[in-house]
């Protein structure tokens, strides 16, 4: 087989994978409905000022649609995911002194949603085999201080919420899921997102539907989604008048143009992930007969897995290759690669150093009376420090393409484990 390209030899392949946003005349032709009508904010479709939406906005239209998708009963548009995470945790009644546990292993928006409802983020393992929240961790961590979890259905794949679930009703917790990569997943046959008492998504521009920005709140809880639809529009009230504002609120809408494209976005969905299911599949028969690949595992609960990450882990000493020369050289044969998070979230310089709000809060601000230490987390959460050193990550926009495509991955993997020695000399020992 010809050298490595990253020693000089020819690439595996110089074609492009499939470009991410995919869109068509559909799009535009939305678009430029929305642009044509002026009317470029739901509430211009509104009758009189003391109304509030109708079936006419693409928000609202889009907000049913969404949330029928997955089998909840209301969904509330907004601005993004972060923001979709902050509004579920205010309108449940989560705020400060309550305690709110999170996965180690997972974006930061997830735990920093709690600190801006002024509550504190206790961190928690994740399953090695899944890279989902860990349930005997989560039971571990929980403490007469604690109102909520947030499982987070990593990847887009189902974390294991009837575990979760059963730990959440003895102790009397709260779960929202953060779905932010899980637009059309589902565990045992119900849509992510609906499951636990709200759950929410990203539109940002990664994700596996997109507006460029963008996030969705889903509940079958009619009192949740009013407090979410008030919060997300400066404390309004459905039905009030317009000038009257009920409780501090954000102003955390979506726009019409964004409502018009992810209506089309959400048509190609369940194509596109089937596509993703069937390349993962594959890719997963094959580069599990590598030696020192270690493909994930997909539980039987994960019954529609949305794949926003194909990932594997890379033993470093089977393989015979340190990750990072790995990733260098897999980029190099012309397959888009990353090792994901450099550090479960507890490393972060923002959690170490606590740099929240000022004088401390939410950690001492008189509401709180327990003791976080962010960097103890590290001997608590193994399997977090592990996937962190150990993960490569595919972007979903990759699964889409076709089978050869599939085999040019596999055959860049295989190439680089028979060419392993290439790096004797060229880089430093292979860690343990």
């Amino acid at each position: 087989m010809n050298r490595l390209a990253i020693f000089g030899g020819t690439p595996i392949r110089n074609k492009p994978f499939p470009a991410w946003p995919v869109f068509n005349q559909t799009e535009e032709d939305a678009l430029l409905g929305v642009l044509r009508s002026g009317k470029w904010w739901r509430y211009a479709y509104s009758e009189a000022p003391d109304r509030v939406g109708s079936p006419q906005s693409k928000v609202a239209e889009f907000q049913e649609a969404f949330a029928l998708h997955q089998g909840a009963k209301y969904g509330i548009a907004c601005a993004n995911g972060t923001a979709a995470l902050e509004v579920s945790l205010k309108a449940l009644g989560v705020g400060p002194a309550d305690e709110v546990i999170v996965p180690a292993y997972t974006f930061v928006a997830t735990a920093t949603a709690v600190l801006m409802v002024n509550a504190i983020p206790i961190f928690a393992d994740i399953d090695y085999e899944t890279f989902a929240l860990q349930p005997s961790s989560l039971e571990g961590a929980i403490t007469s201080r604690t109102k909520a979890v947030i499982p987070v259905h990593f990847a887009g794949q189902a974390a294991d919420l009837r575990a979760i679930l059963d730990i959440a009703e003895r102790h009397h917790l709260l779960v929202i899921e953060d779905a932010a990569h899980g637009h059309g997943g589902a565990w045992n046959g119900r849509g992510l997102g609906s499951i636990g008492h709200a759950g929410t998504f990203s539109f940002q521009a990664s994700k596996n539907m997109t507006a460029g920005e963008g996030g969705l709140i889903i509940t079958s809880d009619e009192a949740c989604a009013a407090l979410c639809e008030s919060y997300t529009s400066l404390g309004r009230k459905s039905g009030a008048p317009w000038y009257e504002h009920y409780r501090l609120g954000w102003n955390y809408r979506m726009t019409e143009f964004q409502a018009a494209i992810l209506l089309q976005q959400l048509k190609r969905l369940e194509a596109q992930n089937s596509k993703r299911r069937v390349n993962a599949a594959y890719l997963t028969g094959q580069l599990s007969k590598l030696p020192g690949i270690q493909t994930m595992h997909v539980p039987d609960y994960a019954t529609r897995h949305s794949y926003h990450l194909y990932m594997f882990r890379l033993n470093e000493r089977e393989f015979g290759v340190s990750r990072a020369n790995f990733l260098d050289a897999l980029q190099k044969e012309g397959v888009p690669c990353s090792g994901g998070y450099a550090h479960p979230l507890y490393r972060n310089p923002l959690f170490l150093n606590r740099d929240f709000y000022n004088h401390d809060c939410p950690l001492t601000c008189g509401h709180y009376d327990g003791n976080v230490d962010y960097s103890t987390f590290e001997a608590l959460c193994p399997n977090a420090e592990r996937a962190c050193r150990e993960a490569v990550w595919l972007e979903h926009r990759q699964l889409l393409a076709e089978r050869e495509d599939m085999d040019d991955i596999v055959r860049a993997i295989s190439k680089i484990y028979e060419c392993r020695n290439e790096f004797s000399g060229n880089s430093g020992p292979v860690s343990t």
